[in-house]
């Protein structure tokens, strides 16, 4: 099998060696995208932070056992970052059937965040698109997140969930439908201009 290029290869050598400053440019480098990774998976920012943040400390725990020219470190980051999600996920998921059961219904729903009228239009769209993510199904949201807001190539994204490519091009699919209905009704319903494909600093599914 043909060695893979990594561009993160000489920072995990310095971080290997124990270098400081290491440690920092690793933060610095991929704590942005694992942050907006959780984020977008999860709809909490605490929880987010807390996801991406346990993420880097197992590559720093990982990274004397790491393996030049097998896969891309960024990769099995991306990995490591989802599957935490998706743990914090089937736990919510848990808490909200045990909440059902003592019919606490409104509290495992309660929304915590602003009324429309408490946003800007910017800040009621960017809203709106987090709700319409947060309302997909799992595997759908996983699909749109890894490839659109993460950028990872289909055949990448396809790998970390463990599905073939044309199994995510549909996922894909659906997802976009999907989350373009949703806006557009939200879009009404707020007496806002026509949906259409969701647009954040992350990046935007077309």
């Amino acid at each position: 099998m043909a060695e893979i290029d990594d561009p993160d290869a000489d920072l995990l050598a310095r971080l290997a060696r124990g270098e400081p400053q290491a440690a920092r440019e690793l933060v610095e480098r991929k704590l942005p995208r694992m942050l907006g990774l959780a984020q977008r998976l999860l709809g909490n920012r605490a929880e987010a932070e807390e996801v991406a943040q346990e993420g880097l400390v197992r590559a720093w725990q990982q990274v004397g056992h790491w393996r030049p020219g097998q896969a891309r470190f960024d990769t099995w980051l991306h990995e490591v970052v989802l599957n935490l999600c998706r743990d914090r996920l089937r736990r919510r998921a848990v808490r909200r059937e045990e909440a059902l059961d003592e019919h606490a219904e409104a509290a495992a729903f309660a929304d915590p965040g602003p009324t429309p009228e408490q946003q800007l239009d910017h800040a009621q769209h960017s809203a709106r698109v987090a709700a319409a993510l947060d309302a997909l199904p799992p595997r759908q949201r996983e699909a749109l997140v890894l490839h659109y807001y993460q950028a990872l190539p289909q055949a990448e994204a396809a790998a970390l969930m463990g599905v073939s490519v044309d199994a995510l091009e549909s996922l894909l699919a659906r997802a976009r439908r999907s989350l373009r209905a949703r806006l557009q009704d939200a879009s009404t319903s707020a007496i806002a201009a026509p949906a259409q494909a969701p647009a954040d600093p992350g990046g935007s599914p077309p």
